[in-house]
């Protein structure tokens, strides 16, 4: 069983990775979109409205997409006043609760309540409402579900880590190996 429960939180864990790692190519695409809009904007005075809603659809992708791979590595916003003070399976315990309690409850409200939103925007092959803006927007909006089914399933992972650890079976070094 102990081995079944390592075997998914590390396929759970190696997608993320990956999905992470290729988020990091689009943040550099974001970067030079922003620089290319900006240059427009203060040499040229033009500025274009595909430009702008790109900024907005790449920065939605990532944070999005990318929030599984954050908490992979344990780089979501958090109150360490009492956190960093406690040993190993002090923080499994309130990271098992905090992922039963808050993070799954919270990803099933986003996917549940998404996935029509979605499926009528992808239905409609919905595209911006501004004149030059992107024809694509049902894209961006697919990206609700699925960043939140990452972010889901690494929660899951990150539970039964800690779980793993409450029982003595995984110890810290091993999680992050």
């Amino acid at each position: 069983m102990v081995n079944l429960l390592k075997g998914i939180c590390g396929v759970i864990d190696r997608s993320n990775e990956v999905v992470g790692r290729g988020v990091s190519w689009i943040t550099l695409l974001l970067v030079a979109v922003v620089f290319v809009d900006v240059v427009m904007r203060y040499l040229f005075k033009t500025s274009f409205v595909f430009t702008q809603e790109l900024e907005w659809h790449l920065f939605a992708f990532i944070f999005l997409i990318g929030a599984g791979y954050t908490l992979l590595h344990d780089g979501h916003v958090r109150v360490d006043i009492i956190y960093q003070r406690l040993g190993v399976k002090g923080r499994a315990w309130i990271n098992l609760i905090g992922v039963i309690v808050f993070l799954i409850p919270g990803c099933y409200l986003v996917i549940s309540t998404s996935w029509k939103f979605v499926g009528n925007s992808f239905s409609m092959l919905e595209g911006s409402p501004d004149p030059g803006g992107i024809p694509y927007r049902f894209i961006v909006k697919g990206t609700m579900t699925v960043g939140y089914v990452l972010l889901l399933l690494q929660g899951i992972s990150m539970g039964m880590h800690a779980l793993l650890q409450i029982l003595g079976v995984e110890t810290v070094d091993e999680e992050n190996a």
